[in-house]
């Protein structure tokens, strides 16, 4: 049977292929073996980092290209960018991010070859993320973002939240909504033997990590409860989280960066993966966690409303009081209960977040692109 993309090249652009993209970079890295999956090429480019290399193997057999950057990295301006964007022979670009250089390069390539441009915001027009740096963002606006917006041939959102965001920003009102597929199903079918609560991902002030470190201290656990914290962020950040974990004492520990099949163990040994954050796209970290089975304590902003649907999540809210709450709610679960919820979670990985359901609905997207 013919694959929906056979011989067509789909340029993924992002700002950086590497950890240092944060859920960004999972986003992509799911993406691209999306594309293949259904018999296309996709060609990674994004801006030089200091992890790019080492990160690489993570797209596999992907094509990966990566562009030097001039001046500050928050802009990430990268003349060579134009010449490799032509370079790559692309069907179809699809940019990951916003609020940096690639927007504009993404609409030049667009006017220079009327092909077709998506354009993914990943949740960078939450109202919680344009409230911060407004002058910055006002000049992007004005410099390129509102012409990488009109260029695109469709803005995509992770859920319908993020679509009315996108009308809110841009007027347009013809966006696609698809969400981040999760990874493939790591189910150990069992009740984990401790009491271990995990945190994984970005270190950074709309993780909102205070207030669950805060809510932890206050709650009485059961002998031996943890709190693992994963991550990585900027020195400031990482600095404060150190201060609150080491004030939290022996409960909590911080693990700094994970990857690969640490972060596999620590998911398979979770009994509540938690993510109380102020601001999200649609976290790549929930999907893992129920990919491997394992049940969420996420609040509202993580605009996953199937898993509170389902059962296989509750709302932590964002507040210390209602992060506390939640936290008795999962500590007095018995494991019938927590199964269920286990069950539940898997049921989502399996369907509707599955690689299969999503990859197919990108599949008829860049093929409708290519043909508009």
């Amino acid at each position: 049977m013919a694959q929906p993309l056979a011989s067509r090249r789909i340029g993924l652009l992002t700002a950086s292929a590497s950890r240092l993209g944060g859920g960004v970079f999972e986003a992509v890295v799911a993406q691209a073996g999306l594309i293949a999956a259904q018999g296309g090429t996709p060609v990674v480019i994004a801006l030089e980092d200091a992890w790019a290399h080492e990160d690489r193997h993570r797209f596999g057999a992907a094509e990966v290209l990566t562009v030097p950057v001039r001046g500050p990295r928050q802009i990430g301006f990268a003349p060579a960018l134009a010449r490799c964007l032509d370079a790559a022979a692309l069907d179809c670009l699809h940019l990951h991010g916003i609020w940096m250089y690639p927007s504009a390069a993404a609409a030049a390539w667009a006017s220079r070859t009327g092909r077709p441009c998506i354009v993914s915001p990943h949740g960078m027009l939450d109202p919680w993320i344009t409230g911060r740096g407004r002058w910055k963002k006002a000049l992007a606006r004005l410099g390129y973002e509102r012409r990488s917006w009109r260029r695109a041939w469709r803005l995509h959102a992770l859920t319908g939240r993020e679509a009315a965001d996108i009308v809110r920003e841009t007027g347009r009102t013809d966006s696609i909504v698809i969400p981040n597929a999760g990874p493939p199903l790591a189910c150990t079918g069992r009740v984990p033997a401790t009491m271990q609560f995990a945190y994984i991902g970005r270190i950074h002030p709309k993780k909102n990590l205070g207030p669950l470190l805060s809510a932890w201290r206050s709650v009485d656990r059961p002998a031996g409860s943890e709190l693992v914290i994963a991550g990585w962020g900027d020195r400031r950040a990482v600095s404060e989280l150190e201060d609150w974990v080491q004030a939290a004492g022996p409960s909590v520990r911080f693990l700094g960066p994970i990857f690969g099949a640490a972060k596999r163990e620590l998911l398979a040994r979770a009994r509540f993966v938690i993510l109380p954050s102020l601001s999200e796209g649609l976290p790549m970290a929930v999907l893992e966690a129920w990919s491997h089975a394992t049940p969420v304590l996420m609040s509202d902003a993580c605009n996953l409303p199937a898993g509170f649907d389902a059962g296989a999540a509750m709302d932590c809210g964002d507040t210390r009081s209602s992060i506390a709450a939640a936290l008795d709610r999962a500590f007095a679960m018995d494991d019938a209960e927590w199964t269920a919820m286990s069950q539940a979670a898997l049921t989502l990985a399996a369907g509707e977040f599955s690689s299969a359901a999503v990859g197919s609905r990108w599949a008829d997207t860049y093929r409708a692109a290519i043909a508009a």
